[in-house]
């Protein structure tokens, strides 16, 4: 039920309720895994796996030791889902959903995850499931998995299939009903905010003179869309429409440096940020006066929504924090003028912060009715493991998407590139498959440093700088959907922010 009501977006009406259910769940705990319900006495895969998942999602201390009693005397999981129950396939899905969640060495995981992908998949290949429901709940963890699913997208796909399982008692069916009218009403009640903030966004986007901008990405709405699929709940908005605004201005500010204004304009841009003084734009041409100011305002905007919830003033620590990103900015600028190619190390230390990921979410998560005092920040923010790794998984994964329509445009720096340089003899196709193994890697490690048992930063308190992480990871699902806005994208749009649920 726990697992339910969190993927049908309701949980922040049960946070109480979830946390005794879970602590029950643990109490009974042990390394042979669990039963369904407390008076089984026999152990399933289903309840297991989804146990050890949710368990895992709250910090909780449990090891993935427990899947290996499913294996057989062989050491394999099962290989074939033909012929298999309902309640079976069920059991592989939710170990694949589990699997996901792996940290750094546990080998088990990824035997269950190559295992589940095949099985599933050819559960659905083969037509072997009578139930659409479970169909498309198996299609939807296929295709966004983990690291690319978000609450609220994932909240939109369980509504329409939840409830739907025809061998239910009238008593479950009952309940199920009530917790999909629930959800159903918080999905709607969501959207008709969603609309008013959309308007506002847009009016700024208009007002602050971008729509004349012919050279840079408007994308305004997705960088909103993404924001409102990661923070849900209403009184959030100021997280909403600040991540909104400096994604776009990164953005735009992105576009000047890599494409459009010559080095000498760039310098004395960069001179200027570091002023921080609306009189530093009488030295900048007229194109970039009008970005600068509303860069400025919208810096200074979303420090002064900060200190209404952490009781600080924090400008000047936003202010360091984007002196970093327009540096490194200016540092790619010169290898693009001069046509240098960096040593990957080198490479990817300065493009971990040009790709701005700790910018775009320091100022927001400042916003948050969540306390971060320094001691906590310093964990989520630089130079924590976790903005380490962030950053270093957008970089490559960023790199993997665009470096060819990158390369086109005369920007040769990348780390395809400088893997290359560094390794005489490789080819693109070696540096590709070294770069995936490492963000693999990484995102181990990153589930780790988000999730770690008995850590002095709370879950909570990290959720949404995961979540930012998350939601820009999505954008490279397909291709770089930064700079083309596809039809993938353009879905999430209509189905987490356009479009109501039907009743």
């Amino acid at each position: 039920m726990v697992d339910s009501v969190e993927r049908l977006g309701i949980d922040r009406h049960f946070k109480n309720e979830i946390k005794s259910v879970l602590d029950y769940i643990y109490s009974y705990w042990n390394e042979k895994g669990i039963g369904c319900g407390r008076e089984s006495g026999v152990i399933d895969l289903n309840s297991t796996a989804l146990g050890f998942r949710t368990l895992r999602l709250h910090g909780y201390p449990v090891s993935s030791d427990v899947l290996k009693v499913f294996k057989d005397p062989n050491g394999q999981f099962a290989s074939s889902a033909s012929n298999h129950t309902e309640g079976e396939i069920r059991g592989v899905l939710n170990l694949f959903r589990a699997s996901l969640v792996a940290f750094p060495g546990e080998k088990v995981m990824e035997e269950a995850e190559i295992f589940c992908t095949t099985y599933l998949k050819e559960a659905l290949k083969t037509g072997s499931i009578s139930n659409d429901s479970i169909s498309r709940e198996i299609e939807y963890v296929l295709e966004y998995r983990w690291l690319t699913n978000f609450p609220r997208l994932e909240a939109r796909n369980y509504i329409e299939v939840f409830g739907n399982d025809t061998n239910q008692s009238l008593e479950t069916r009952t309940k199920n009903e009530k917790l999909s009218e629930l959800a159903k009403l918080e999905f709607n009640i969501f959207h008709s905010l969603q609309q008013k903030e959309l308007k506002q966004i847009s009016r700024w986007w208009k007002d602050s003179g971008f729509s004349e901008l012919k050279f840079t990405r408007h994308r305004h709405v997705e960088f909103y869309t993404l924001a409102s699929c990661i923070a849900t709940e209403p009184k959030h908005s100021a997280f909403r429409l600040g991540f909104a605004k400096l994604c776009y201005l990164g953005i735009v500010l992105d576009d000047i440096y890599d494409t459009f204004g010559t080095m000498d304009e760039l310098e004395l841009f960069t001179a200027a940020i570091k002023r921080w003084d609306p009189s530093a734009t009488d030295c900048l041409p007229q194109y970039m006066k009008g970005v600068y100011m509303v860069f400025y305002n919208c810096v200074n905007e979303m420090a002064t929504e900060a200190e209404k919830t952490q009781g600080r003033d924090t400008l000047s620590y936003a202010r360091n924090t984007w002196e970093a990103v327009f540096d490194a900015f200016l540092e790619e600028a010169k290898w693009i003028s001069s046509g240098y190619i960096p040593t990957f190390e080198e490479y990817l230390e300065n493009g971990k912060v040009s790709f701005g990921y700790r910018a775009a979410t320091l100022q927001p998560i400042l916003t948050l009715d969540v306390p971060l005092p320094l001691h906590i920040l310093r964990e989520i923010d630089f130079p924590s493991r976790l903005n380490d790794l962030a950053s270093s998984i957008l970089r490559l994964r960023g790199d993997v998407c665009g470096y060819k329509a990158e390369r086109s445009r005369g920007e040769e720096a990348s780390s395809i590139s400088c893997y290359m340089k560094d390794n005489r003899g490789a080819t693109e196709e070696d540096a590709l498959n070294h770069i995936d193994s490492m963000i693999a890697e990484k995102i181990k490690e990153l589930n780790w440093e988000f999730l770690k048992p008995e850590s002095n930063v709370p879950i909570p308190s990290k959720k949404h700088a995961f979540d930012i992480l998350r939601a820009f990871y999505h954008l490279y699902k397909y291709r770089d959907g930064f700079s083309i806005a596809n039809n993938e994208t353009k879905n999430l749009v209509l189905r987490t922010v356009l479009e109501p649920l039907p009743f």
